[in-house]
């Protein structure tokens, strides 16, 4: 098979699931993870013949395509603030909303000094990795309730050659942190049940719901528990940033006034969707 019968086949068989240029996303970053080949190099050789390896590889890729799997799983990786990491089923995969989180916690943070900072809900370990490449002197910890992402997350932190310290922990079993913080952030399951029906499959299907979902009946499960450690363990004036959903942004700032943080920050991401809150510790 060439390169232009394989894309022709991209179209034929993809064209009733995905838009256009979708499909032509998906076959050139196919082609960029399994020919080592950009989308110019593509277009250049057009009647290259693939060999039979890489030709199942593609006649794969289609096929789980067609279920509406992952590209990023397929290929196993990811671009996130142009670093590539490593993510398959046991981790979600990570948003453009979380590097507008990221770029506000640097917005605040000198990368002169040596900060503590801690993630919880770390996943394949994206925040605290970009986090130690800006602020190289900081001491970064992680935590998860998941030993397989933290093994994801143990490998990406290799990959990019960060000195992270990785817990294993259920924050709903913590009374406290083990150490004082400048800085907490978290991305915690903020999905409500009854949000479901708004999700695409690819996300319902295969990206793990103990990264997604909480229940409708408490659907600040997990912030009124981070709040409550942040607040013992945030040193004073330490700042708690959160990943948010949109719909629960008044809700949290009260659950957070309440917590007695102040300078609570409501903040809107690309979309005009209230996607993060940043407040600080008295």
């Amino acid at each position: 098979m060439t390169i232009k019968a394989l894309k022709e086949s991209f179209q034929h068989e993809l064209g009733s699931i995905y838009p256009k240029e979708e499909i032509l996303s998906f076959f050139h970053l196919l082609c960029e993870a399994y020919l080592n080949k950009s989308r110019i190099e593509m277009i250049m050789t057009p009647i290259m013949e693939l060999k039979p390896n890489q030709e199942a590889s593609f006649l794969k890729a289609i096929q789980q395509l067609k279920k509406e799997y992952p590209i990023q799983y397929i290929i196993g990786t990811t671009e996130f603030m142009d670093l590539a990491f490593e993510v398959n089923e046991q981790v979600l995969i990570p948003r453009p909303e979380t590097e507008e989180l990221i770029r506000w916690i640097l917005e605040t943070t000198s990368a002169d000094v040596n900060n503590t900072l801690l993630d919880i809900g770390t996943g394949s370990g994206c925040i605290p990795i970009v986090l130690a490449k800006h602020l190289p002197k900081s001491s970064i910890e992680a935590m998860d309730v998941s030993a397989n992402a933290l093994k994801v997350a143990k490998r990406n932190a290799l990959s990019h050659e960060v000195q992270i310290k990785f817990i294993h922990q259920d924050i709903l079993n913590m009374d406290a942190l083990q150490n004082d913080y400048d800085i907490i952030v978290s991305n915690p399951p903020y999905v409500r049940e009854s949000e479901k029906k708004q999700m695409h499959n690819n996300v319902l299907k295969y990206e793990p719901d103990l990264a997604l979902y909480v229940s409708d009946s408490d659907p600040l499960l997990f912030y009124k528990q981070i709040a409550k450690l942040a607040a013992k363990g945030l040193k004073p004036n330490g700042y708690l940033y959160f990943e948010i959903n949109q719909y629960l942004g008044t809700a949290l700032c009260e659950l957070l006034n309440s917590q007695g943080f102040k300078n609570i920050e409501l903040k809107k991401d690309i979309y005009g969707a209230d996607r993060m809150i940043r407040a600080v510790k008295k």
